[in-house]
């Protein structure tokens, strides 16, 4: 499933790897990239084997954000032309966590937002470039970013484009952890192992549709939501599962990632 700008890795059991592979353009942006990004998320998204998935970049950067072709207008994509948007990341039913070993900007910035989890070397940038390309804050970071490190701070951020380090938006709460740049995929894959060794993927499904729908619930709706899934997941087979494996001092057993 390779493609020349994007590397399928599936040989770590139950995760899936995605490198943007355009080190040259420390993986900016580009409609082929788009395209075979979005394609590796529906095969692992119908593939009931893989369970977690794990987005970085290849050589010194994460994604520099769109190409300068596509900024520049030259590469616009016709209306024919069906676009994805970075928000179905938060609606995906797997886990999908962020390696971002170098530069994260515009476009670049936003993909590792619409990620679970964020996992930053050190020294790593990130901005949100728009304001200095004349542009607005897209791809949503408008409505995310002031959901992750609260509305002063994305404010600042979206307006004033400038750059973080990896360090700083672990302060911010903005990335999971900072970690050395070498570390930052080892990291990446450990947490993605963690998850496979100890959670249910029922229950990262919902959970995922939870953290979603809670941006448009009441504290009373999104509580009462909480009591009538607890009712099913209490009767569920990987409850049963978990108890069991708490008990018998095992790991836990639980079943293929459902589908549909």
């Amino acid at each position: 499933m390779d493609s020349a700008e994007l590397i399928v890795n599936k040989e770590v059991p139950y995760i899936v790897q995605l490198t943007l592979n355009r080190p040259h353009q420390l993986n900016a942006w580009t409609l082929p990239l788009e395209a075979a990004l979005f394609a590796a998320l529906d095969d692992a998204m119908s593939d009931p084997v893989a369970r977690v998935v794990v987005i970085t970049g290849a050589g010194s950067g994460f994604c520099a954000g769109a190409s300068m072709d596509m900024l520049g207008g030259a590469a616009r994509p016709a209306a024919q032309v069906r676009r994805r948007r970075l928000c179905e990341l938060a609606e995906f039913p797997k886990p999908i966590i962020a390696a971002v070993n170098g530069a994260a900007a515009g476009l670049g910035f936003a993909l590792a937002l619409w990620c679970d989890v964020r996992i930053c070397a050190n020294d790593a940038k990130l901005t949100a470039a728009f304001s200095r390309l004349g542009l607005v804050a897209e791809h949503g970071t408008a409505w995310l970013l002031p959901r992750l490190v609260g509305r002063a701070r994305a404010t600042d951020l979206l307006l004033s484009g400038r750059v973080l380090t990896g360090t700083e938006a672990f302060e911010l709460g903005l990335a999971t952890r900072a970690v050395e740049r070498d570390q930052t995929l080892p990291e990446a894959m450990a947490y993605a192992q963690l998850l496979v060794d100890s959670g249910a993927p029922s229950s990262w499904r919902t959970i995922k549709g939870q953290v979603n729908a809670s941006d448009f619930s009441t504290m009373a709706e999104a509580y009462q939501a909480s009591l009538e899934l607890m009712e099913h997941a209490l009767a569920s087979a990987d409850h049963r599962e978990g108890v069991q494996a708490w008990m018998e001092k095992r790991p836990p057993r639980f079943s293929a990632y459902p589908q549909g």
